[in-house]
């Protein structure tokens, strides 16, 4: 369970952070409140997954996760450049998060 909650907490840091952008600088309420509510569901559901989840694995899944989805989403909507070696090296980060859970214990 705290797998999945690790998981659901990686996702909605990719929210959180493609909301930050969102926001400009905090200056569009909309995207500024969905930014608070997510970052702050995100951190939660981290720090509860971390009482099962060991510190370093649990953290670096979270952020592989976030980051990953942040540049799909960016590369989805045209905001940022779809590239061969950026696929590839996407693709090696999630693998390298697949990876961390099959050894994590």
């Amino acid at each position: 369970m705290d797998w999945v909650l690790l998981i659901s907490s990686g996702m909605m840091e990719a929210v959180w952070a493609i909301s930050l952008d969102k926001s400009n600088g905090f200056t569009c309420i909309v995207p500024t409140i969905v930014f608070i509510v997510f970052y702050v569901l995100s951190v939660v559901g981290l720090g509860f997954a971390l009482k099962t989840v060991p510190v370093g694995t649990g953290y670096a899944v979270w952020v592989g996760i976030g980051a990953s989805l942040t540049v799909i989403y960016s590369m989805a909507t045209g905001s940022e450049a779809v590239g061969l070696v950026k696929i590839l090296l996407l693709m090696g980060l999630v693998a390298c998060i697949a990876g961390l859970k099959l050894v994590s214990h």
